[in-house]
């Protein structure tokens, strides 16, 4: 009885996901979820150096480009979790490349994917990860066309941190900071509104966002800082929202707070909730046509393409 307790223990905490461990997403999701979608390796353009003065000897400021067949296809960047201080674009668990395959997957779909690497937690700070993503995205906006893609059909989407990036990303107007984008899907993007007491009365650890984003004792203004949903304005670009019906409740009022706050800015946004999966296995939702993610994220693209 003790030995089956043990076994119980160790299942729940496989299926359990938190946010410290985003990325490791668990291997009975893997089982379940996992559809390895194909692509010709010549589809495949990797570890592209994002920055204008290349130095990519860390590989963090690289990328993979998954191109569709044909031309004039709208291009989606997409940023990885991993709690700020974890994650690659190559990340395989249980032998499925999750992020690749979500790559390989849009492209089937006419929609070119970057999927890209970052600097990491500590060998930069939060801002630096946000000078990274931007150098990603403008590199895209200026070689997605040598390669089939519109420069005017520019998406961004991420997973948990990278949905904080993403959302960070589009949102800020600050001067010489401006990334225009067409549309943001930000997918169980956590610490969005850092500054939010219900999502910590809900348990969210505030000690885990200090270890992150505050830079010494006297930073006392670094949940403002560093809250994407405290620069929404009427020029925030379209916002497709997902979470997962069984992540935690605080991670879900973080989805909720961003939704509410480009409501009141008047902004194009909408919601879908992922029944029956966990923070971590939304990552795997996003390359698996039979769950509701995909379809939205399709059709939310093709929405806000413009036509040719």
């Amino acid at each position: 009885m003790r030995a089956m307790r043990i076994r119980l223990v160790f299942l729940l905490a496989a299926l359990t996901s938190t946010l410290a461990s985003c990325s490791a997403v668990t291997r009975i999701g893997v089982h379940f979820l996992y559809r390895r979608a194909e692509l010709p390796s010549a589809q495949v353009v990797r570890d592209v150096c994002y920055l204008d003065n290349p130095d990519c000897d860390t590989g963090k400021h690289r990328l993979d480009f998954y191109l569709p067949q044909g031309k004039h296809w709208p291009v989606l960047v997409f940023v990885h979790g991993g709690g700020w201080n974890t994650g690659d674009k190559l990340l395989r668990v249980g032998g499925a490349d999750v992020y690749a395959n979500i790559g390989r997957y849009f492209a089937t779909q006419g929609i070119g994917v970057a999927v890209i690497n970052y600097r990491l937690l500590p060998g930069t700070d939060w801002r630096g990860q946000l000078v990274d993503v931007r150098q990603a995205v403008r590199w895209v906006r200026a070689h997605a066309a040598g390669y089939g893609g519109r420069t005017d059909a520019l998406f961004l989407m991420g997973h948990s941190a990278g949905g904080w990036l993403s959302s960070y990303v589009a949102l800020d107007t600050t001067r010489g900071h401006e990334t225009p984008v067409r549309g943001v899907v930000c997918v169980s993007g956590a610490g969005l509104d850092l500054t939010d007491s219900l999502t910590y009365a809900l348990g969210e650890s505030r000690d885990y966002y200090v270890q992150r984003f505050q830079s010494g004792p006297t930073d006392r203004d670094w949940p403002v800082e560093a809250s994407p949903v405290l620069r929404v304005t009427s020029a925030a670009p379209p916002f497709l929202i997902l979470y997962a019906g069984g992540e935690k409740k605080a991670l879900q009022r973080q989805a909720q707070v961003l939704e509410r706050a480009l409501a009141s800015s008047g902004m194009e946004r909408s919601v879908v909730v992922v029944p029956g999966e966990s923070h971590s296995r939304m990552v795997l939702t996003l390359s698996r046509p039979g769950k509701v993610s995909v379809p939205a994220i399709l059709a939310f693209i093709r929405a806000h393409t413009p036509d040719e």
